[in-house]
């Protein structure tokens, strides 16, 4: 069990070369803000676009991510995030915890220049004590759908684990004033989206890691760990391939149709027979920075009917935690391969104090698409299977998970 425990929490070469990445399972904003009883007044104040409006004329003009309505455009839910892992910046090293997100492109921590609340919370870059930084000397802004940043840019040596990526574009957050920050147990965000979503930081790390020849295959891949034990990983990000390990059964490849998200073409999603969405297809965003599946409005409140799920005040849909066993399937069906998730999947649990409460693994939003209806599979999707990221073939890999791995490992070394 001592060995199991050391080669998951240390960040290793395997013997392929491959980088691993542990990844942390923490709790969310959501839940956090939940259980001091400040969701409802948060929900209520925190509408897209209400902090742009209020805050517009406190940013420098020509900054095209800050424009009133841009909110809309971000795929962005921090407040449900909750897998992170460990990069460092700098020469000595500095340690930040950052959300590794395929659903963007940019690369910030906060600076120790930070002027926000959200920063006096987390670790900040110290430009000064590192005898390899670069000032870049340009400005970024970035609108996330729950808060903004400001920031200056500069060039940094990046480890993540044992990958050093030299020169990398980053930015440095000067200004944080979106409350979501400020709860979230991550530092930062270091995005593994394509280029062309990138706000204004630059060159993404992947493409870096690409340029400079640091991996063997142009590939990461994701395993999201459903386990609530203490001593269990989060899950995993793997640079450089895949681990057959994490996964069985064979790999269903689909191509990306738009180089800007990770996103696929969706044949259609059904509830246990009953209907089906998007029979004529939608696209799908694959997102690990958001927990949640997300989907048009009109689509996700038939979904919620169909699932017995029953709305709150603040958009969140309740359900009977005794119902959970008898709820229906859902079906995703990507590439001609049915994906199923069961109740088991698409329903979150917390606790409160003694009380559990369930809530629907479904959320309704209306995202801007210039082709098909736009839906977002995030980690309610990607816990049950594994996921691999292919930018040499461009297109998307999913397999089902193996959740018994560790448990097994762990009653082998027992014995």
């Amino acid at each position: 069990m001592r060995w199991t425990v050391l080669t998951l929490i240390c960040c290793s070469w395997t013997a392929h070369g491959l980088i691993r990445i542990p990844l942390r399972q923490m709790l969310s904003v959501r839940t956090q803000l939940r259980a001091s009883n400040r969701l409802e007044d948060f929900m209520r104040d925190h509408q897209p676009d209400v902090f742009n409006r209020r805050y517009a004329q406190c940013y420098p003009p020509g900054i095209p991510s800050l424009r009133l309505g841009k909110s809309s455009e971000r795929l962005y839910n921090f407040m449900d995030a909750q897998y992170y892992g460990l990069i460092s910046l700098g020469t000595p090293k500095q340690n930040f915890t950052v959300v590794f997100d395929t659903g963007s492109s940019d690369l910030w921590v906060p600076s120790s220049y930070c002027v926000s609340e959200a920063c006096g919370m987390h670790r900040k870059f110290k430009a000064f004590e590192s005898s390899t930084f670069t000032h870049d000397g340009r400005m970024f802004g970035i609108h996330y759908g729950k808060g903004h940043m400001l920031g200056i840019m500069g060039r940094e040596v990046l480890k993540i684990g044992p990958l050093t990526v030299k020169n990398q574009e980053f930015g440095e957050s000067v200004y944080e004033p979106g409350f979501v920050f400020v709860m979230a147990k991550f530092d930062g965000v270091l995005g593994l989206g394509y280029p062309s979503l990138a706000e204004e930081l630059g060159t993404p790390v992947f493409d870096s890691i690409m340029n400079q020849k640091s991996v063997d295959q142009p590939i990461f891949s994701f395993y999201l760990s459903k386990s609530k034990m203490p001593r269990d990983p989060g899950g995993e990000l793997l640079i450089g391939g895949m681990d057959e390990a994490l996964y069985s059964g064979p790999i269903n490849w689909n191509p990306v149709t738009l180089k800007s998200y990770w996103q696929i073409k969706m044949s259609s999603i059904q509830v246990q027979g009953a209907l089906t969405f998007c029979p004529r297809g939608c696209q799908a965003v694959i997102d690990t920075g958001t927990s949640l599946i997300i989907g048009p409005t009109r689509d996700i409140l038939a979904l919620q009917q169909l699932i017995g799920a029953t709305p709150t005040s603040i958009g969140e849909y309740l359900i009977d935690c005794a119902r959970i066993s008898s709820l229906p399937q859902v079906t995703i069906t990507l590439n001609g391969v049915e994906y199923v998730l069961t109740a088991e999947s698409y329903v979150k649990r917390e606790l409160m104090g003694d009380h559990e409460i369930c809530f629907s693994g479904f959320q309704g939003e209306d995202l801007p698409s210039s082709t098909d209806p736009l839906w977002i599979l995030g980690d309610v999707f990607l816990s049950d299977y594994y996921s691999i990221y292919d930018r040499g073939q461009d297109r998307v890999g999913f397999a089902k998970a193996r959740h018994t791995r560790y448990t097994t490992l762990d009653a082998e070394m027992d014995r």
